[in-house]
């Protein structure tokens, strides 16, 4: 797991572990990047089905709930099996989009 900051945004990327694997090694690590936005890098897994993103709803909801953004990069994936509440996008540019429209609709203290 290779956590790379920049500004207010951590991004945490997945090289070799499986989906469950990195999901613990996030949380033992979450309080370091707790304050930041934080983007999921899981383009290097070839094949990650809907089970392995609902894994992360607990921790997005924990995290989305501290006015942070959450975001999921994974291709293959489904949307349409997967929940609103997590934000998943194909690429990182796509990634820092999101956390950017993020931040202004909460400076503009925009609702859903």
């Amino acid at each position: 797991m290779i956590v790379t900051k920049s500004n207010n945004t951590s991004i945490v990327t997945n090289e070799k572990m499986t989906v469950t694997d990195f999901l613990a090694k996030l949380k033992e690590s979450y309080n370091e990047i707790k304050n930041d936005h934080i983007i999921i890098n899981l383009f290097s897994i070839n094949k990650i089905g809907t089970s392995d993103i609902l894994e992360f709803l607990p921790l997005s909801n924990e995290h989305r709930g501290k006015n942070k953004s959450f975001v999921i990069v994974a291709t293959g994936i489904k949307y349409d099996e997967i929940p609103e509440e997590l934000e998943i996008v194909p690429t990182l540019q796509e990634a820092h989009d999101i956390v950017e429209m993020e931040e202004i609709e909460r400076d503009l203290d925009f609702e859903e």
